[in-house]
């Protein structure tokens, strides 16, 4: 819209301001339900790790927690879930929706089950989001392939410190290698076009854009796997 007295000499020109960028929030709810659910995985993957799961008890493998497997369940419980959880979040807030984190408290106890048994089937909880259209397919999309792509940017950032820390620090190699496979793991699962996984509401959306990141995860996947095993991350070079 323009404004301004009649003549040539005196004229103004009123831009609208573009909106605001919608703000980040949280709630005490929110913080709540992704601490127990970070609390619950974690302890879920030192179950694994220590060999205390009840099918590891049958091959006699000896349970060994440390302050080695804790930190290290901790680390792919923050990478892997939480930061994939959070990667939603953020960009639904973005685009000006509502986006919350909520936790399931049954998907909670069949991690515990599961994880006893020696095989962890982890679903503690998803971001709840409001206001976003079934058929806003590029929002659905975008908020969607946010949480994979995070897990890839983490393991690309472990498979990185995993080449620095080879020489002055190589017995971290091993675990580093084995945190970048984690996200990846939770990257190419959630990538998989079926029911309410990511993969599904991307592929909707784009499917040069899920078959780019879906690709990008296996192959690098490929990639971290022969790392661990050559126990080399220069296995490539």
């Amino acid at each position: 819209m323009n404004y301004g007295p009649q003549g040539p000499r005196y004229y103004y020109t009123w831009t609208p301001a573009q909106p605001a960028r919608p703000r980040l929030s949280t709630s005490r709810k929110e913080l709540m339900n992704i601490a127990i659910a970070y609390a619950v995985l974690t302890g879920d993957l030192v179950l694994l790790f220590s060999g205390g799961s009840v099918l590891a008890g049958r091959a006699g493998v000896p349970v060994s927690i440390t302050l080695t497997v804790v930190l290290i369940a901790a680390a792919a419980a923050l990478t892997g879930f939480v930061a994939h959880e959070m990667a939603h979040k953020i960009v639904a807030q973005r685009l000006g929706f509502w986006a919350e984190f909520r936790m399931s408290p049954i998907g909670l106890v069949v991690s515990i089950v599961t994880a006893y048994l020696g095989v962890l089937f982890a679903a503690p909880g998803a971001t709840m989001v409001g206001g976003m259209s079934p058929a806003n397919r590029r929002d659905w999309g975008e908020t969607s392939v946010a949480g994979p792509l995070t897990n890839f940017s983490f393991a690309a950032l472990f498979y990185i410190a995993s080449i620095v820390a080879f020489s002055p620090f190589h017995a971290a190699v091993g675990s580093l290698l084995f945190l970048a496979w984690i996200n990846l793991l939770f990257a190419g699962f959630n990538m998989l076009p079926i029911g309410p996984l990511d993969g599904a509401k991307v592929l909707r959306w784009s499917t040069g854009v899920w078959a780019a990141v879906f690709l990008m995860v296996v192959a690098f996947g490929i990639v971290v796997l022969l790392a661990t095993f050559a126990g080399t991350p220069f296995v490539l070079f």
